[in-house]
This record gives structure tokens, sequence and C-alpha cells, in this order.
């Protein structure tokens, strides 16, 4: 599954690089994640998902195609989930962590300043949950589905020095329940906010 993950990266540089129109630009990036589950199942409060607090971290290259226009493709690292409440003091933190690849067309309002908009393509490498209470740990990997697959929204800044600042919501559009119960019927996505700030050249 990396292996392949790591083709269709390949293949979207090469494609994108090929309809370049001006200078391309590789950076790197981290930030924060404010991570949720929504879906059927999803409810705040006692018995409920909330959110968790984690980080992304990767690379990017930025091919212009117009000079109003450039596509983002991005490989990050990135760690989900939520934090789950099953009442009487009970919380347990649900971490889902993946290699995502954002491919964002964006638009250059301004100088500097752009719109995006693309697909989110996630590959799950580690599911586990931690007890608040015990510390203990459980592998949940069979739980979930191995691809993820969403849709990010947000803007970016880059100052002239190469520095950027971004923002970008990224919500979950297949279900990535995989227990196999016959009782169980729940669709869950993926939802994340993620602040970022980076360097590209």
């Amino acid at each position: 599954m990396k292996k392949l993950f790591l083709f269709i990266a390949l293949g979207l540089f090469l494609v994108t690089s090929s309809f370049a129109q001006g200078e391309i630009r590789l950076g790197v990036k981290a930030g924060l994640n404010l991570a949720s589950i929504g879906g059927d199942a999803y409810y705040t409060g006692f018995g409920g998902f909330n959110s968790r607090t984690s980080f992304h971290i990767g690379g990017l290259v930025e091919v212009p195609v117009t000079d109003k226009i450039s596509v983002q493709p991005e490989i990050l690292y990135s760690s989900q989930g939520s934090k789950t409440n099953y009442g009487f003091g009970t919380t347990e933190n649900s971490k889902l962590d993946y290699l995502n690849i954002p491919v964002m067309g964006k638009y250059h309002i301004i100088q500097g300043l752009s719109a995006e908009l693309g697909p989110v393509i996630g590959i799950l490498v580690n599911a586990e949950s931690v007890d608040f209470e015990t510390g203990l740990v459980g592998e949940t990997k069979d739980q979930y589905k191995g691809l993820d697959i969403g849709i990010g929204i947000g803007a970016s800044y880059r100052l002239p020095m190469g520095f950027f600042g971004s923002l970008r919501y990224n919500k979950g559009v297949t279900d990535i329940n995989d227990i196999k119960d016959e009782d169980f019927n729940a669709k869950n996505q993926n939802n994340v906010f993620q602040v970022s700030a980076g360097y590209s050249f």
C-alpha cells in the first residue's frame, strides 16, 4: 500500500510538472491539527466524539499553470482521530495516523495570497486507542479502512522571502469504519482543521 502511495505521488509530480508554465517551487510545511470524527454516530459531550489536537508535517511542490492558477501536490504525515467520552469520567484517545496526498488547485487572488481547493487521499498507517485513566494502548487498525478520501479547502499567504502560512479544512467524504459486525452500521468520516507554517523556494 505504501509503495502504491509513493507511486501515485511520483505520478502526480510528473504530470503536474509537464504542465508547468513558470518556476516550480519545492517546500516543506508543518503545523497543528484539530481533528474529529463525524458522521452518523457523531455528537459531542456525554458518550460522543470530541476534537483531538495533534500535528502534520511533510513536503510540497507548487507547479504554476497560468499567472493566476497553480497545482500543489503534497505528501503529509497527519495524525488525526478524536477524543471519545464514554461517560462516568472515562475518556479514550482514538489516534489515526495517515500518509496524506492533498492535491490543491490554487488561485492567486493577489500577490502572496491564494485560495486552495482539491482532493485529499489518505493511507492509514497506524491506528490505536489510549485510555486516559490507565494509559493502556490498544491496536485498532483492523477497525478502520486503509483508504480515506476527503476534500480540502483553505487559503495561504506567502512572503517574498519564501515563508508562508496556511489555513485548511479537510472534510472526509468516505466512510472510515471497517468494523465487521452486522449490528454496527454507523458511517463516520475524518474532519481536520489545519494551521500550517512552511518555507518554499
